[in-house]
């Protein structure tokens, strides 16, 4: 898995990049958790579904936020993470220029930057947001939200309460031909600790759902 970097609005961006093996390949990118609360690429949550993508033939890419790891910059709470996003995804199409499709995965406050690079980029035909701090950040812009995509929630996160993501679905899961589900992991707390396993065989199922089943990709 070769390390890449890349130029973001704030300087260099540490990254890891695993081509596909097919040319046309989605892309699949993976946002970590809040850099200021331990959050890196190297997250588990955040290797597994990196993984996840790079097993049904993704082109995958990971990286280090502004101001995380090598990545350069300091942290800007939102707006200059965005841009980081955004820039992970123009670099993963320059180098995929025969990609037609992203899907969109985040952790946490990457799942708050990811569902707004959603609402910017068209491309992105799906997302995975794990642990949606719909508690301490505002995620009111998904009306209407513009694809299809999986929440998944810990029955016992008390960072980021299950209850109020799903206001957020309830608001927003009206659009024609958008199908918003919410999964919740028993047991599990917002790092799901312990619960990793159960929690990618949740997010697989879905994507087994979505995209057909590993088998049938690689065939």
């Amino acid at each position: 898995m070769p390390e890449v970097t890349f130029t973001g609005p704030a300087g260099r961006i540490e990254g890891r990049y695993q081509p596909a093996k097919q040319k046309g390949a989605p892309i699949g990118i993976v946002l970590h958790p809040h850099p200021q609360f331990g959050g890196t690429m190297n997250n588990q949550i955040v290797y597994n579904l990196f993984y996840g993508f790079v097993n049904r033939g993704f082109s995958a890419l990971r990286f280090n936020f502004r101001g995380v790891g090598r990545s350069q910059g300091s942290f800007d709470h939102g707006p200059g993470e965005l841009s980081d996003a955004a820039a992970a995804l123009d670099w993963a199409q320059a180098v995929n220029p025969d990609a037609r499709t992203c899907w969109i995965a985040g952790v946490s406050f990457g799942a708050w930057i990811g569902m707004q690079l959603l609402m910017r980029r068209p491309e992105i035909e799906g997302f995975i947001s794990i642990a949606a701090p719909a508690n301490r950040f505002d995620f009111t812009f998904l009306a209407p939200c513009p694809s299809s995509g999986l929440f998944v929630h810990g029955s016992e996160d008390r960072v980021a309460p299950q209850k109020e993501v799903m206001a957020v679905i309830e608001k927003v899961k009206t659009q024609r031909g958008i199908q918003l589900e919410h999964q919740i992991v028993e047991g599990a707390n917002h790092f799901f600790d312990g619960k990793v396993e159960e929690l990618m065989t949740t997010v697989d199922t879905y994507l087994d759902k979505r995209l057909g089943k590993r088998e049938e990709q690689a065939a």
